[in-house]
């Protein structure tokens, strides 16, 4: 039986200091994991421009920043791409949310995964010019990872090193 391929995908802007909070943890988690059949790729695209980067893989997650009324930096929520369902019409390539553009790739014969997750974390400040997340952001981002290894991975933990085999 062929193992299922899966792909965390980091999402954000590496120099707009939370915004980049997706990169930093997808990194994190996949160095966590340290298995072949999981694959990183970090980007900054949204909607269809989403659809290459995920094409061919059996389950994605996804790792971004977000920003709610109620939510409190560091906070982790656990969705699914219906959840960010918010375009009403289609007037651009812009315009067409994560949901749409699967639903799209879908009808075109993409080969898309069954399974997508997605986890946004609550950001402070995805706006400034930065390299380095804000402290808040930054202190939570270890039980962030912890959270999504044992939520998607069974909490299953890359070998020490000496017992890894040589790629």
């Amino acid at each position: 039986m062929e193992a299922m391929r899966t792909l965390i995908l980091g999402l954000g802007n590496p120099i707009l200091r939370d915004d980049a909070v997706g990169m930093v943890v997808a990194r994190a988690v996949h160095a966590t994991v340290a298995s072949p059949d999981v694959a990183l790729v970090e980007a900054a695209v949204a909607g269809l421009e989403a659809l290459d980067i995920i094409a061919g893989y059996d389950r994605v997650i996804v790792i971004d920043a977000i920003q709610t009324a109620a939510g409190a930096p560091g906070d982790l929520h656990r969705l699914s791409p219906d959840d960010l369902s918010t375009s009403t019409h289609l007037t651009t390539p812009h315009d067409v949310d994560f949901s749409l553009a699967l639903e799209l790739g879908r009808h075109w014969g993409r080969p898309l995964p069954a399974e997508i997750t997605i986890y946004a974390v609550e950001v402070a400040d995805p706006y400034t010019f930065a390299e380095e997340l804000s402290p808040e952001v930054a202190a939570r981002v270890p039980e962030i990872v912890r959270t999504i290894v044992a939520r998607e991975f069974d909490g299953r933990l890359a070998p020490p090193e000496s017992q890894r085999r040589p790629a």
